[in-house]
């Protein structure tokens, strides 16, 4: 590896440290080559979240994800550290490429403001920003062959996903996000609104209904994704194990409590994902 490229991934686990606590915590427990790739991803990735998540006027975040698919498309002759080490990461292992654009694709519904009528449209939308991770994570990881594992990779993500849209639904709708399909919200007679103080009214309860339901229809995709478990290598099953087991302990607080995802961002503390992760190393965990 050239003085630039390990420079390039240097500066990648940097941001990945920095700004991923709950991935880190997962590739960590790889080799040093895979957890050079999935910070290379992950930087890349962050980048993507970063233009949409920003202050800008949607026409210049459009622009500025324009830019960003010609760059990746153009990423061989890159001189940008992400870049470079995303590009080298390609080269050495079977990333499916095409994934980097469903990624933008992803980010581009958000800044259009799209909602979504039907929890099948949720998922066209959580399979780009998530699914398609999974699916960039699996390449770096190789796998036992099964035409089923960039499936089980992709429910994975989704699942993922899924849950940060239930923690974070105060904060979506700070932000004028909704992410919680029409079609739940009318079953369960809901209207997202803010209280005086900026935390989610539900004066009768219906929003914590809809919570507990939509995170028992998570749990069948996180059962789908673990499928992956027994096709991956010992560290690579306990990194995705990790990642995807201090998600699902945020679901199950979440649907235990609904109400505490209403004035704030729920987390595991720095110990309880510590536990989750030595558990998945050791082949202890759920």
């Amino acid at each position: 590896m050239s003085a630039t490229v390990e420079e390039a991934y240097r500066a990648c686990e940097s941001v990945t440290r920095d700004q991923a606590r709950n991935f880190f915590y997962g590739i960590r427990l790889l080799p040093a080559d895979k957890r050079d790739g999935l910070c290379a991803l992950y930087a890349l990735s962050r980048r993507v979240d970063d233009i949409g998540d920003g202050d800008a006027p949607v026409d210049t975040k459009a622009d500025a994800l324009a830019r960003l698919r010609t760059e990746v498309h153009a990423m061989d002759a890159s001189t940008d550290p992400v870049l470079v080490a995303v590009a080298d990461t390609i080269r050495r292992y079977p990333v499916p490429a095409g994934a980097l654009d469903e990624l933008i694709d992803g980010v581009e519904m958000d800044i259009e403001g799209r909602s979504y009528a039907t929890f099948d449209d949720l998922v066209v939308y959580c399979r780009c920003v998530a699914g398609a991770v999974g699916r960039l994570c699996l390449g770096v990881f190789g796998h036992r062959a099964d035409p089923d594992a960039s499936g089980y990779a992709d429910a994975l993500g989704i699942a993922l996903q899924q849950t940060n849209i239930l923690r974070d639904i105060r904060e979506d709708l700070h932000n004028g996000r909704v992410y919680l399909p029409k079609e739940d919200l009318d079953r369960f007679g809901v209207s997202l609104e803010l209280d005086t103080d900026g935390s989610l009214t539900d004066p009768h309860g219906h929003l914590a209904d809809l919570i507990r339901d939509a995170a028992e229809r998570n749990r069948g995709w996180y059962e789908r994704g673990r499928r992956l478990l027994p096709l991956l290598d010992r560290r690579s099953r306990a990194c995705t194990d990790a990642m995807s087991g201090i998600y699902r302990h945020l679901l199950t607080r979440i649907a235990a409590d609904p109400a505490a995802v209403y004035t704030g961002r729920l987390s595991l503390s720095g110990w309880q994902k510590a536990a989750v992760a030595a558990k998945a190393l050791t082949g202890t965990g759920p």
